[in-house]
């Protein structure tokens, strides 16, 4: 069985500015998805698969997980802040042109630890989109390194507004 080219493969970068991610779902076997994000716009492909897009700025969190007969095979979570026309970024698959990352995690039981982490941040209050960005490199950093991650409060939520509000 031949598997069809990806659409994204062959596109060239579009005039929109905007990141693309591709989505994929095969029940048991590919499944790749946003855990959070402001998506702006979302194609439909096929049964399959979706592109979704993200404007400049935006910060999503892309979770891709395989198995075969025997079970897991990868897990994967990034969070990636989508960078504009012109910005500097790293590659990452299915996600074009790329993004800056802040987070990447491999392994189930590391990924489920992010899983965690962005269920706490919602827990208090905030949206895991408009959280600091240092937050998610925090908890990469934290997790890679066997710890546990500080949880992120509305208290440092509110720090990161303002700091934010000063350097603009």
């Amino acid at each position: 069985m031949t598997v069809p080219p990806s659409p994204m493969r062959h596109r060239q970068p579009s005039d929109d500015g905007m990141t693309r991610v591709e989505l994929t779902w095969i029940e048991k076997r590919i499944e790749h998805w946003i855990r959070f994000g402001r998506v702006a716009v979302d194609e439909i492909v096929d049964r399959r698969r979706r592109i979704v897009r993200f404007r400049p700025g935006a910060i999503f969190a892309f979770v891709r997980w395989a198995a075969n007969d025997y079970g897991t095979v990868s897990s994967r979570i990034d969070i990636v802040r989508a960078v504009g026309t012109g910005e500097p970024f790293t590659t990452l698959p299915f996600v074009r042109p790329g993004g800056d990352i802040l987070l990447k995690i491999e392994g189930w039981p590391k990924v489920s630890q992010v899983l965690a982490a962005i269920d706490a941040t919602e827990a208090a209050g905030v949206d895991p989109c408009d959280a600091a960005p240092d937050h998610w490199r925090h908890v990469h950093n934290r997790i890679s390194a066997g710890h546990e991650p500080r949880p992120y409060t509305l208290e440092r939520h509110r720090a990161w507004l303002k700091r934010r509000e000063i350097e603009q």
